[in-house]
């Protein structure tokens, strides 16, 4: 704030020295310092908030780096079998496999990552009575919090960012990667899939291949007034994957009947091009099928299966939901490590380092089965993603009412 109020006063004093009277002839110069100097980072970030935030997010970098670089020995001592036994290249192994294998996991146990940086070296500044001295200096728990919601708000956009735009992309390359060198099987087949591609019409495919992108025993109805005006029927359908644009079908040995009351008229072909709100992502689901997709992708796509009347868009919504609220998790798990550990106690901070890795799991869990809550126990998808942070939102209010002050 003293280098904005330098610059103006520079400004000012040449302005003067040309003759110009600052006050009456350029009142917004003024006007324009104090804007500048209310958004000044050093109005709200001191030297105590550096400390911390450099503290928090070394500590932080340093536990990723850490777990992860375990997480990576076991999973690659796990898998040496079957990358040896499938002839998996190393150039594979390292730049499609463990290139998003790292950003992956990394922001999905972001939330333990933050709690054990808090509790880490907040239970050192505890120890070595440096909490105490900021107390005692007349800083309260809530200025103290002051530089880890600053530090929370760089993680929580940084995860945001990585789960709604990044690692959907890297999740693609990672699972082909498995299909491929760790036999991991994908579903790559449907069997009698009915949709609706448009008002008052539905497709049916008797089996759909995904590997090829064809159906077979396809069927096509459209419907006025409740009655059927014209019924398709083809052997095989093609999804042509070299047009410029999408939803473009092949249809083999087909046949068309159409209905004006009484009368039918017929019409047969060999092959016809024909254009279907319908794509092959649409008619085959694979397990995690929703972690592939970015966010506006995501909603996309839930958008276009509720309009057809779709009921399986309940994991995508809940994968929606539930990057938005992960991407909390950081505040709340930064209240209840802050609180636990800003106090000076004999014995260390292992009890509470354990009560808290407690804690994390235990919101990592709900967070993973926050699905299970939406499909079986018919709960609203995003009440279900926000479960996990509901609950701990109420721990974490106990734990900073008993913090010490």
């Amino acid at each position: 704030m003293s280098k904005v109020k330098v610059i103006l006063d520079t400004i000012k004093k040449r302005l003067k020295h040309l003759g110009l009277k600052t006050s009456r002839k350029l009142p917004f110069i003024n006007k324009i310092g104090h804007l500048l100097m209310m958004l000044s980072p050093t109005r709200y970030i001191k030297i105590l908030d550096w400390y911390i935030i450099r503290k928090f997010i070394g500590t932080y970098i340093y536990a990723i780096l850490l777990i992860i670089s375990i997480a990576i020995v076991f999973d690659f001592n796990e898998n040496l079998s079957k990358f040896t036994q499938y002839h998996a290249p190393w150039r594979a192994i390292i730049f499609d496999y463990y290139a998003n294998f790292i950003p992956y996991y990394s922001n999905l146990f972001s939330p333990l990552f933050v709690f054990i940086a808090v509790i880490f070296f907040t239970s050192k500044l505890a120890s070595n009575s440096e909490v105490i001295a900021m107390l005692a200096a007349g800083v309260s728990i809530k200025r103290l919090m002051r530089p880890y919601m600053i530090s929370c708000i760089l993680i929580a956009g940084l995860t945001f960012y990585l789960n709604s735009f990044v690692i959907p992309h890297g999740t693609v390359i990672r699972q082909n990667f498995e299909s491929l060198y760790r036999n991991s099987k994908k579903n790559t087949s449907a069997e009698n899939v009915q949709l609706q591609v448009a008002k008052n019409t539905i497709a049916y495919i008797q089996h759909y291949d995904d590997q090829y992108k064809r159906g077979y025993g396809f069927s096509l109805v459209k419907f006025k007034d409740k009655k059927i005006v014209s019924h398709m029927t083809a052997m095989e359908i093609q999804y042509d994957t070299v047009a410029d644009t999408k939803y473009h079908w092949k249809v083999s040995n087909w046949k068309i009947r159409t209905l004006r009351g009484l009368k039918e008229h017929i019409q047969s072909g060999a092959l016809k091009d024909t254009v279907l709100l319908m794509e092959p992502t649409d008619l085959v689901y694979s397990k995690g099928q929703q972690e592939t997709f970015t966010s506006p992708e995501l909603l996309d796509y839930i958008s276009k299966q509720t309009s057809r009347g779709s009921g399986n868009v309940v994991q995508y919504e809940v994968e929606f939901h539930k990057r938005i609220a992960m991407s909390f998790s950081s505040f709340i798990l930064t209240i209840i490590g802050l609180s636990l550990s800003s106090r000076k106690r004999k014995g260390g901070m292992g009890l509470y380092l354990g009560i808290g890795l407690g804690l994390s799991f235990s919101y990592i869990m709900l967070q993973t089965v926050s699905a299970t809550f939406a499909i079986q126990a018919d709960t609203p998808p995003i009440l279900a993603a926000w479960i996990p942070n509901i609950i701990f939102a109420v721990i974490a209010y106990f734990c900073y009412r008993h913090a010490p002050s």
